[in-house]
């Protein structure tokens, strides 16, 4: 089974929007395409998961997350393109009334984390999660994950002020930083697994 770094993506890999509704508003930080070649050569597989209540808000389809998706991939390098993507299309005060549910892939549940590990055969528990919001840090905490929050996107403002019970294990700037900090404290047991 493979380690994975679940990254989130709006905040994360690239400059939050909001409710991200065009192609030309994807625009990756400058060090998200090295950030993720790096932690793919150090052997983890790398993977999306992003709420994306848009969709159950009747701001946008799946399909057009879908085409975000695979614009981005197009805006990195074949070596730092995600190993998959996951969202979730669920918001319990939705407008689209079959997506107006609480679900258990909405971020922090686990939902996509585990449909992930299903899918790609990865060890959560040898795992991280980098994300912008203290969400991201609560979905490591419940899959059993460490959790990374980045000071970037909404993490600039609320990086100190973390939620009762949701502990990240390191707070850092950016992504770039923590796929240093994920690298150097893994590669004794990246080598013992190899």
């Amino acid at each position: 089974m493979r380690r994975a770094v679940f990254l989130d993506r709006d905040g994360t890999m690239i400059e939050e929007r909001g409710y991200l509704n065009r192609l030309d508003l994807v625009a990756p930080f400058p060090y998200t395409a090295d950030a993720i070649a790096r932690l793919r050569r150090a052997g983890f597989a790398v993977v999306v998961v992003t709420n994306q209540a848009g969709i159950a808000r009747g701001l946008f389809d799946d399909e057009f997350v879908r085409s975000v998706h695979a614009h981005l991939n197009t805006l990195l390098p074949s070596e730092a393109t995600p190993d998959a993507y996951y969202f979730c299309p669920h918001h319990p005060d939705g407008v689209v009334e079959a997506l107006r549910v609480s679900c258990r892939c909405r971020k922090p549940a686990p939902g996509m984390i585990e449909q992930a590990a299903a899918d790609l055969d990865l060890d959560v528990a040898r795992s991280f999660v980098v994300g912008d919001k203290w969400l991201d840090v609560g979905l490591a905490n419940q899959a059993g994950a460490r959790g990374i929050l980045v000071r970037t996107g909404y993490g600039a403002d609320t990086a100190d002020a973390p939620p009762p019970g949701v502990r990240a294990e390191r707070i850092v700037a950016t992504l770039a930083d923590a796929a240093d900090y994920i690298i150097s404290t893994s590669q004794g047991e990246l080598r013992f697994h190899e």
